[in-house]
């Protein structure tokens, strides 16, 4: 059976960033129509009332429930993918790892395919704290989504996945205005020396 083609969806209008400004006057930034700052409130605003509410009952702090959200998903996990996932300074999953351990929370060991890398693993008790902030966590989401329909819910977290696959390009494009911008003589020079790697950045086992 042949597949249907769908027509391409009509483009939205770019809303304008910039507020307009009299002639003459600096341009700034438009923040009813700014996304980035949107997203930025909603996600700082989000982390802070939940960090506040699991340090209170469970001491514990979002970037350790953030970690037990992953490893509870993913089974074990190492620092770097902990990173990469969700968006993490490395270093600082690594401190927040040596801090789970010593509560017994997970356990690390070498993964059984390559014997340099450091994995994390739930411990039966870390798993339990973990089922208990997650009443509270879908309770946070449920109510800050009441105010969607169903409908409106799925349509937010398309368009949500389809912004975060994007943002390589993002990264992508910032990099090549920052090179053409240095190219003019806009900003300071690039470093020729990347700044040293913080030991407990390191996924291995020492002497690895």
């Amino acid at each position: 059976m042949p597949s249907r083609r769908r027509n391409p969806a009509p483009e939205a209008p770019n809303p304008p960033v910039a507020a307009p400004a009299p002639e003459g006057a600096r341009r700034v930034v438009d923040l009813d129509h700014y996304v980035p700052a949107y997203l930025t409130w909603i996600a700082n605003k989000l982390s802070r009332g939940a960090s506040q509410h699991y340090l209170a009952l469970f001491d514990v702090g979002i970037e350790t429930w953030r970690c037990l959200v992953l490893l509870a998903v993913e089974g074990s996990v190492s620092a770097q993918q902990v990173s990469r996932v969700i968006g993490l300074d490395k270093g600082a999953v690594s401190r927040c790892f040596k801090q789970m351990q010593a509560r017994g929370l997970i356990r690390l060991g070498l993964d059984e395919q390559d014997g340099r890398l450091r994995l994390a693993t739930l411990t039966p008790e870390g798993r339990a704290l973990h089922d208990q902030i997650l009443h509270l966590a879908l309770l946070r989401e449920q109510v800050f989504l009441n105010v969607l329909d169903a409908q409106e819910q799925a349509t937010l977290l398309g368009l949500l996945r389809r912004l975060h696959e994007n943002l390589p390009a993002v990264e992508a494009a910032t990099a090549a205005e920052v090179k053409a911008l240095r190219a003019r003589g806009v900003g300071r020079p690039a470093s020729g020396n990347p700044e040293p790697a913080d030991p407990e950045d390191d996924d291995t086992a020492p002497g690895a």
